[in-house]
């Protein structure tokens, strides 16, 4: 592998993931055969999982996963050489043609079976169809939240049941441990659960420490001390953090025309100083503050003190900072897997050049990918809502856009419209004035 070029490498790992999954599609085949001849039973297992589990050395969780899908996503025939299609046949063409794994097919599979009670076939049939169309562009993370949704589409009586029985078993409880420290364990409702990570999210985020280095807090102890703070906070006011609140203040000292001249040339301009710190900035950083910050200009006599302080102006408002966290998610990037937390709100043609503060020329994007895009020079552009992601040919060579964003609770509404019936009316329904 060392000798390999970046391109052979990628090669190697999307052509093992597809021979891996020609692999898995036999597999699941002869699964669904041997316990079509009753081989499991044969040789004394008690259920095919067990006989599977075993004879491949698998967790049982693993194990349950294929046998189900052998059974439900495969085409076979009876004894007596008489074929029946699969309960499935979507998922089981997908899984044939190895553009789906294990694990999207279980979670169709689970969310079919969580329809059927209300469901008619024809809407069961329609439901599988769309999630295994849609499996083939997402994660199982992303098709299990659909699939949820579509559940939820159906069954909107049940689904209110459980989130009323989600409420009735709400608690929470704490005590002091040997050591003294205070452990809590609770179990919260869908709109508690909500509120308390919208609440704690922000102030969870990693932190950088003053010499560059990541934050060296693991998870818990970044939760353990957002909540802290969350407390001070709620015992000193009654105002609380809001996802895409108010950034800090950043007063930069640097002359204006300096600062664009030398960030549209290759010539090394002057930096900056950030006067909280009295610490030098890179014009480039300034740049990149300034997406998401209040600049406060200060002009600077010839003795370089202070002439004049001009008003501090928000370049993403928390309204336009919700907005387009509802339109790109926590960050923007293709694939990014950032937790929710505090991202960036990038403007795509600088606003220290001109750039507008609207939705068309932001993006929210994560620290790390807000780096990545100044130091690498993707480009960025929005098109029909959505931001689309250019590299540069240092990444790929063809420079082939790569859509952004993630998909929301809004598109799959849109997606569940265009492809599900309307919900079927009372037989004895009558037209009303």
């Amino acid at each position: 592998m060392a000798a390999c070029s970046d391109a052979e490498l990628e090669a190697v790992i999307t052509e093992t993931e597809a021979v891996m999954r020609a692999a898995m599609a036999l597999q699941v085949q002869a699964i669904a055969e041997a316990e079509n001849r009753g081989l499991p039973a044969a040789q004394g297992a008690r259920k095919t999982e067990a006989w599977v589990q075993n004879k491949l050395n698998l967790a049982g969780g693993e194990a349950k996963s294929r046998v189900l899908v052998a059974r439900m996503a495969t085409e076979h025939t009876t004894l007596h050489g008489v074929p029946v299609p699969a309960e499935l046949p979507a998922t089981a063409a997908a899984i044939k043609a190895g553009a789906i794994t294990v694990a999207h097919a279980r979670v169709i599979i689970d969310g079919i079976r969580r329809m059927a009670p209300v469901s008619t076939p024809a809407e069961l049939g329609q439901a599988e169809a769309m999630l295994a169309g849609y499996a083939r562009e997402c994660s199982p993370h992303e098709l299990g939240k659909l699939a949820e949704r579509v559940r939820y589409y159906f069954d909107q009586d049940g689904a209110y049941r459980a989130e009323e029985t989600q409420h009735a078993l709400r608690e929470l409880h704490y005590g002091t441990a040997a050591d003294g420290m205070t452990v809590i364990n609770a179990r919260l409702d869908r709109e508690t659960g909500a509120k308390f990570r919208a609440a704690l999210q922000p102030l969870a985020a990693p932190r950088p420490a003053d010499n560059g280095e990541p934050d060296p807090r693991t998870p818990g102890q970044r939760n353990a001390d957002a909540l802290d703070t969350l407390l001070d906070i709620a015992l000193g006011s009654d105002r609380l953090p809001r996802s895409g609140g108010q950034r800090p203040h950043i007063t930069v000292t640097i002359d204006f025309d300096d600062l664009t001249q030398a960030l549209r040339s290759e010539q090394n301009g002057l930096p900056g100083t950030l006067t909280a710190t009295g610490q030098p900035i890179t014009a480039e950083n300034v740049r990149r503050l300034a997406c998401d910050a209040e600049i406060l200009p200060v002009v600077l006599g010839s003795d370089n003190l202070p002439l004049n302080i001009g008003r501090a102006e928000r370049t993403a408002p928390p309204h336009l900072r919700a907005a387009l966290l509802l339109r790109d998610g926590t960050c923007a990037f293709p694939s990014c897997d950032r937790p929710p937390g505090t991202p960036d709100a990038h403007h795509i043609q600088s606003w220290i050049d001109g750039g507008p503060t609207d939705l068309s020329n932001l993006v929210m994007l994560c620290g790390h990918h807000h780096r990545a895009i100044d130091q690498r020079h993707w480009r960025i552009t929005i098109e029909n809502g959505r931001p689309i992601f250019t590299p540069p040919t240092t990444v790929d060579p063809l420079q082939r856009p790569r859509p952004g964003g993630r998909p929301t609770g809004t598109d799959h509404n849109t997606l569940l419209r265009e492809v599900i019936p309307r919900p079927r009316q009372p037989a004895n329904t009558h037209a009303r004035t």
